[in-house]
């Protein structure tokens, strides 16, 4: 797995915890977004990292400091869907629109790929087309609209389930 690489003025490697402040920085601002997440609190270090694989997990730099994140979480713990994983992406306030998120995200895949993983999904909020935008650009697919499927601060939101399929033979 490449721990390091470089992609214009952004250093990805791998999230450790002590990144950890500033990955819940950039997570408290998604959730403030209230298109992000349904999630109202950013989680302790042990919740969070136990929601998420220990494998594919990367952050994004620039000048040393943490503007993005990228992790995987497991669908289901059954052996037949060993190979399905949730993404999550994450980009700070300041540098959104940038191309980190496409940075991050496309090196994840290849990551996943590498161990195995054969799709790749995204339940994204209907309003976060920036999101949506993102996840279509690395060759995530629509695959239906999961309608009022939680609420936050009371209000219904629809959900838009993306996957990408891999382009190479499952392991």
């Amino acid at each position: 797995i490449k721990t390091s690489i470089m992609t214009n003025e952004v250093n990805l490697r791998s999230l450790t915890q002590q990144d950890w402040i500033s990955v819940s920085r950039i997570y408290a601002e998604g959730i403030a977004t209230g298109i992000a997440t349904f999630e109202t609190e950013v989680p302790s270090w042990n919740a969070w990292n136990n929601k998420f694989i220990e494998d594919c997990r990367l952050i994004a730099e620039i000048n040393n400091e943490v503007v993005g994140f990228a992790m995987l979480s497991l669908v289901s713990k059954r052996k037949v869907y060993k190979g399905v994983a949730e993404v999550t992406v994450y980009i700070s306030e300041s540098c959104r629109g940038k191309g980190i998120g496409k940075n991050l995200l496309e090196e994840l895949i290849i990551e996943s790929e590498s161990l195995g993983f054969w799709t790749l999904q995204a339940g994204i909020f209907i309003e976060n087309e920036a999101s949506i935008t993102l996840h279509k650009s690395c060759g995530f697919r629509v695959v239906g609209i999961r309608e009022k499927i939680g609420q936050l601060n009371g209000i219904w939101h629809d959900n838009v389930l993306l996957e990408r399929r891999t382009k190479h033979n499952s392991k």
